[in-house]
């Protein structure tokens, strides 16, 4: 027979140590510790729970106390509720005689799942504290949520359990039509800024409509979400240059997720999807966050796409992923994205003027501009791009080369750049990056620092120290920014004016 091991008997007898419920405990004298005075728990859709929140409770003397409640201060009424370091209590509201070890610590999880109603009407804040204890000895945390009313656009949920679908080249997405004449929401294809909207699964547009967001409309997507204009149907964003940096008059689309964790993270809804024979396209003022793809472009009708005066940030795949498209582009800041800013693939036809493209994603494999006239690299298919033009444009990323062209000599891949700022390996020998090649290259500036002032918090905004300072041509000046600020002659390259910006 083995000796027992010393460590495996320590082991049992702290085990059985730590199944004892004889504890022998003071009460609480009202000395709890907390990790925070207060809990936010960020802002909640009306009706939609929040994520969980930790608050932690410490006993820093020496000895075991026994805590006879902790509760919310709204009881059993409460719109939140909580565990206790794994119990659930009294419908997850109250709990009695809760022990803490001396020097220990236990965790609070906290959720909410208020409505509108439930909130201040000035503020929308609703509120509510955790006590611990009572009368001499209560202790209290506050708990704050602000609480925003919607509209919420789902698919519908039929008797068998199945929910409405759409179908777009044989691929079956859980989605739904905008419906100009619901029932409860009214004319759906018509977003006003009364309220944000929120959006589960895609919405489309019908055939041969068009879909209009007014100046100051907030939509957030789920997951997986996203919203389809199809063949012969229109998108028109008509937002306006805003005068505060409540941005008042920018249209944003962005995820649902309203946690400070989500602000920057990529890939947490679909896209906005342009489709094949979809026609007249205008946006203005348009701000696109955290999509996999935030303008998905098809081959239009061989009307023009035109967009003026917006911002993509922190795309998983691309920025603006454009295939066979035919774009004019004013003012445009896309900035980090998994696969490329810009990427105009399988020919088209293409303007941008003024725009600011950067691309600092942490991997080599990607660029900030692609162009090609090939469909994909799996894909042979070919077609002309008859006019890739970019004029006082910024084209930036973090690695040594910024720009990849892939062209198939049998169709037409035509390109040209006037004076930008490029960063890219000149390369003589190779007549797409000769930059002394007149024809496609012409009073560019070549792997210049353009210094923006924060990259990481997509502020791509330039003073008159950066490399970009008046190095515009007049010729394509854009009269005033994307921020409505009247250039100068020579203008700056890119979408930004010179400024003093706070870092």
């Amino acid at each position: 027979m083995r000796p027992i091991s010393l460590l495996f008997i320590l082991g049992i007898t702290l085990l059985i140590s730590a199944c004892r419920t004889d504890f022998s405990t003071i009460p609480s004298n009202g000395k709890l510790v907390f990790s925070r005075d207060t809990v936010f728990l960020d802002t909640v859709f009306s009706t939609i729970s929040s994520s969980t929140y930790m608050l932690k409770v410490y006993n820093k003397s020496k000895n075991d106390i026994n805590i006879p409640s902790i509760k919310l201060g709204k009881g059993l009424n409460s719109k939140y509720r909580m565990t206790v370091d794994g119990m659930q209590g009294e419908n997850n509201k109250i709990f009695n005689n809760v022990t803490l070890l001396a020097r220990d610590s236990l965790y609070i999880f906290i959720e909410t799942t208020p409505t509108i109603s439930d909130s201040n009407p000035v503020d929308f804040l609703y509120a509510d504290e955790i006590e611990f204890d009572s009368g001499s000895n209560l202790q209290k945390v506050k708990l704050l949520t602000l609480v925003k009313d919607a509209v919420f656009l789902y698919p519908k949920r039929f008797n068998d359990n199945a929910t409405e679908t759409v179908t777009f080249d044989e691929k079956e997405l859980s989605g739904f039509y905008l419906d100009e004449n619901d029932a409860i929401n009214g004319n759906e294809l018509h977003f006003t800024n009364q309220k944000p909207y929120v959006i589960y699964g895609y919405a489309c547009v019908p055939e041969g409509k068009t879909v209009i967001f007014d100046a100051g409309v907030r939509v957030y997507f789920h997951a997986n979400s996203g919203l389809i204009v199809p063949q012969s149907a229109s998108l028109q964003c008509n937002g306006t240059v805003s005068t505060s940096t409540k941005l008042e008059n920018e249209i944003i689309f962005e995820g649902n997720r309203q946690e400070a964790m989500y602000a920057s993270i990529p890939g947490q809804w679909s896209t906005i999807w342009l489709r094949s024979g979809s026609t007249n396209h205008t946006i203005n003022h348009l701000t696109i966050k955290n999509a996999t793809i935030g303008l998905r472009i098809d081959n239009q009708d061989n009307s023009t796409v035109s967009i003026k005066n917006s911002q993509i940030y922190n795309s998983s795949h691309y920025g603006i992923l454009a295939e066979n498209a035919k774009i004019t582009g004013e003012n445009i800041v896309i900035n980090t994205a998994g696969k490329a800013t810009l990427a105009c693939i399988y020919g088209g036809n293409y303007q941008f003027t003024h725009c600011t493209f950067n691309n600092y994603w942490n991997s080599p494999q990607q660029s900030t501009l692609t162009l090609s006239n090939r469909k994909s690299s799996n894909n042979p298919e070919i077609s002309n791009l008859t006019q890739a033009t970019f004029n006082n444009c910024i084209i930036y990323g973090a690695y040594t080369n910024s720009l990849i062209f892939d062209k198939n000599n049998t169709v037409q891949f035509e390109y040209q750049f006037n004076n930008c700022l490029l960063k890219q390996e000149a390369n003589s020998s190779n007549p797409l990056f000769n930059f002394g090649d007149t024809n496609h290259y012409l009073n560019n500036i070549i792997n210049q620092n353009p210094h923006f002032f924060d990259i990481v918090k997509n502020k791509l905004n330039i003073d008159n120290a950066s490399a970009a300072f008046a190095k515009g041509n007049p010729i394509y000046l854009i009269p005033f920014d994307i921020n409505g600020k009247t250039r100068t002659t020579p203008p700056d390259l890119g979408a930004y004016q010179n400024t003093t910006f706070p870092k």
